[in-house]
């Protein structure tokens, strides 16, 4: 049995009602991606910019009801989009939130973090590195530890996207997901499943986590080196995650650094959507062939999230 199931969504649907932006959810138009009946779910336009916030506001409301939020606040290791998500659902309840970052963190979500008044730290160059200083943290203060993926209340908070997906595109076939350490897929797969939907989980060429995890049929430690590592870098999938990969309708695919930088491209010029690389890497499993929809297949693409530098996209 998995640490998350179908009911630990729904209660989190409950729990965050009225803390985050309902998806809005848009057709990709004719021949998008070289298919019909492409859809996105615009995400990448939630509180703090990515899917997080509906994980972290989850997970503070959570302990905020159970009374088991410390004084000393809450502690998280991020890549920088967890840290943000985590940084402004403290803020809204009144409590404090250290942020443990690599050096490599993009300088817009360290600002960020800064802006919305998280105390920030930033150790080593891989998220494993600033993992293991927030634990010595935690253990220090007595902060509650909260976790970028591989938590239940964060993957059942990440998994209300895909209900509220489902709401505005009841016979949707399959939605489209990247994955880093496989908190937005293991919510996404837990409420599709109960809905008999299809996952495709798409991973960096080498950020390949749940990829390994699968093959290996256990959690293991893997390379991270890709353009989308800043905020798909785990070296390690969740256990959650693989019980729902091998439990539910999942096809895992991998696309190289190129094929997500030219797909991050194709939203800005045919759709004039500004994503980072995590959000392109769904889309360029569509755009580079990695999945192939079949003859009238609905797909719902997720577009998770925007914390980038939109300079670059900018032709001169």
């Amino acid at each position: 049995m998995s640490q998350l199931e179908y009911r630990d969504v729904r209660s989190a649907v409950d729990r965050i009602a009225g803390l985050v932006r309902p998806v809005t959810v848009a057709a990709a138009g004719p021949g998008a991606c070289g298919a019909e009946g492409v859809w996105f779910a615009c995400e990448f336009m939630q509180c703090t910019g990515t899917f997080k916030a509906r994980g972290a506001a989850n997970f503070a409301a959570s302990h905020q009801e159970a009374g088991t939020m410390p004084p000393s606040g809450v502690v998280i290791a991020s890549g920088g989009n967890a840290g943000l998500a985590c940084a402004w659902a403290a803020a809204r309840i009144g409590i404090r939130a250290a942020v443990f970052t690599p050096t490599t963190a993009p300088a817009v979500k360290v600002a960020g973090l800064r802006a919305l008044g998280a105390d920030v730290h930033q150790v080593g160059t891989e998220y494993s590195e600033a993992l293991e200083a927030s634990r010595h943290y935690a253990a220090e203060t007595g902060a509650l530890e909260s976790h970028a993926y591989d938590h239940p209340l964060i993957a059942a908070g990440a998994g209300t996207l895909f209900e509220e997906i489902h709401a505005a595109l009841p016979d949707v076939d399959t939605v489209v997901v990247a994955v880093g350490g496989g908190g937005l897929f293991a919510g996404t797969a837990a409420a599709a499943d109960h809905h008999g939907v299809r996952v495709v989980a798409v991973e960096p060429r080498d950020c390949r986590a749940l990829n390994a995890a699968i093959a290996a049929g256990q959690p293991v430690d893997v390379t991270v080196d890709s353009v989308a590592a800043d905020a798909l870098g785990a070296r390690r999938a969740s256990q959650t995650a693989l019980d729902w990969a091998l439990r539910a309708d999942v096809r895992s695919v991998l696309v190289p650094d190129e094929e997500i930088i030219a797909a991050r491209r194709h939203l800005w010029d045919n759709h004039r959507l500004a994503v980072e690389t995590a959000a392109a890497t769904a889309h360029a499993a569509l755009l580079s062939g990695a999945y192939t929809p079949a003859p009238g297949e609905k797909v719902c693409v997720v577009l998770c999230g925007a914390n980038t530098d939109p300079a670059d996209l900018v032709r001169r």
